[in-house]
């Protein structure tokens, strides 16, 4: 009907003379020039100088049934309405076109206005990474990669888990290696590796976070390598908060490679060391390294201990070992439950002994370390030891050390430097 409309307003169909005698046509025994159905008699429409009728036929009998027939249109050469044709009236309907005009330009100023919009939406960030898959940055040595902070990712505290930063460390570190073109068939081994059988291990992580991202914000992931050592090599992170440009966590690691068949940790070929050594970066950790010696923690001097942890089958990762974030939670299991509810974990440094398997039942023990507070709710800081070992006095998985802050502290001072 809409298109009839515009048509006929564009094109106006030029009416014939009055009385020109055309005859109704389309007749059948005596139909009648206008439809009658049942008693309804439909009466004649004048829509500029153009009139329809129709014809309609007496009922007929189909198998005992009576039906009406419609018999055909019928246009009627007589204008009721009268009017003069003038230059005026001849004239096209161009509102119709207009308004279809204007529609078109509102709606790509609406589609204008929500791409700029995205943009400038913290959580797209359009204008460096767009569908957060990230891209390598400072000429080739940095990875840069953004996460928004998603409301399963957080806890009771309202801001995002310390395993949720971990996580985001660990993606932008295999993406790194994805996005320079190192990946192999392996988990974050470069084509030579697989080769031999090889991958990486961690052998040490420190974490220190300033602040904790809460649900909705968006964070900017920069990772990058160097060398450590002849054998090994060292990954850094910074992760600051999109918006401010603020640094909320730093992170520093240390990655030796082992033999997928023999578990026995490997020296670096040479073919692998040309392929990664054209990325490193010669700068400083951004995490000054925690070589404190721990004292001894078993069963006799640790002042909490959780038993019969086991792993899920959805805690390994793919080279069949559970995934270095896990243990992070397990050694949580164990801290004090009011150092957990009235403080929250500023740091945490973790050597990493051996492998946990899917089959392996864990012991984690914690203890709290004399001269950071000692655990108290009125102190400023609390330092613990961490032991995560196999139960039944097996070997150590791993070793760490964490401290906490007051919660909120961070909050407090900064009410306070403000002017009255």
């Amino acid at each position: 009907m809409v298109a009839m409309a515009a048509t006929a307003s564009l094109f106006p169909v030029s009416s014939p003379q009055p009385n020109s005698g055309a005859k109704n046509s389309g007749n059948h025994k005596g139909g009648l020039g206008g439809v009658d159905l049942h008693g309804i008699k439909s009466k004649s429409t004048t829509s500029y100088g153009l009139q329809v009728k129709t014809n309609a036929q007496a009922p007929a009998k189909v198998n005992g049934t009576r039906v009406g027939v419609m018999d055909g249109l019928k246009v009627d050469d007589n204008s009721s309405s009268g009017a003069p044709r003038t230059f005026i009236n001849q004239l096209p309907d161009w509102s119709m076109l207009l308004a279809a005009i204007t529609t078109i330009f509102l709606a790509a100023e609406k589609q204008w206005m929500m791409l700029d919009w995205k943009t400038k939406r913290p959580d797209m960030l359009a204008d460096l990474d767009p569908f957060g898959f990230g891209r390598i940055v400072e000429n080739g040595f940095v990875f840069r990669q953004n996460f928004s902070i998603r409301s399963y990712e957080i806890g009771a505290d309202r801001t995002a888990s310390v395993e949720t930063l971990m996580n985001h460390l660990q993606e932008t570190a295999l993406n790194h290696v994805k996005n320079a073109g190192l990946l192999g068939d392996g988990f974050g081994s470069t084509p030579e590796m697989c080769k031999r059988n090889l991958f990486w291990v961690v052998t040490k992580m420190q974490v220190l976070v300033d602040h904790y991202p809460t649900w909705g914000d968006v964070v900017q992931v920069d990772t990058w390598v160097a060398a450590s050592g002849k054998n090994g090599m060292r990954r850094d992170w910074l992760i600051r908060d999109c918006r401010t440009g603020e640094i909320l966590t730093r992170a520093s690691s240390n990655w030796v490679m082992m033999n997928k068949v023999t578990r026995r940790l490997s020296k670096i070929p040479d073919e692998v060391r040309a392929e990664i050594q054209q990325y490193f970066v010669d700068t400083p950790p951004v995490v000054d390294d925690d070589n404190r010696k721990l004292p001894k923690l078993d069963e006799n001097t640790a002042d909490h201990i959780r038993n019969g942890l086991t792993p899920k089958w959805s805690d390994l990762d793919v080279n069949q070992h559970v995934n270095n974030v896990k243990y992070v939670g397990w050694i949580l299991e164990s801290a004090p439950q009011h150092v957990v509810e009235k403080y929250e974990l500023a740091s945490i440094t973790l050597e990493y002994r051996r492998e946990c398997m899917k089959d392996s039942v864990l012991q984690s023990l914690t203890s709290l370390l004399a001269g950071g507070g000692g655990g108290k709710a009125d102190s400023d800081n609390v330092d613990c030891q961490h032991l995560l070992r196999l139960e039944g006095g097996g070997g150590e998985i791993v070793k760490g050390r964490t401290k906490w802050r007051p919660k909120y502290a961070k909050q407090v001072q900064e009410h306070q430097s403000l002017p009255l």
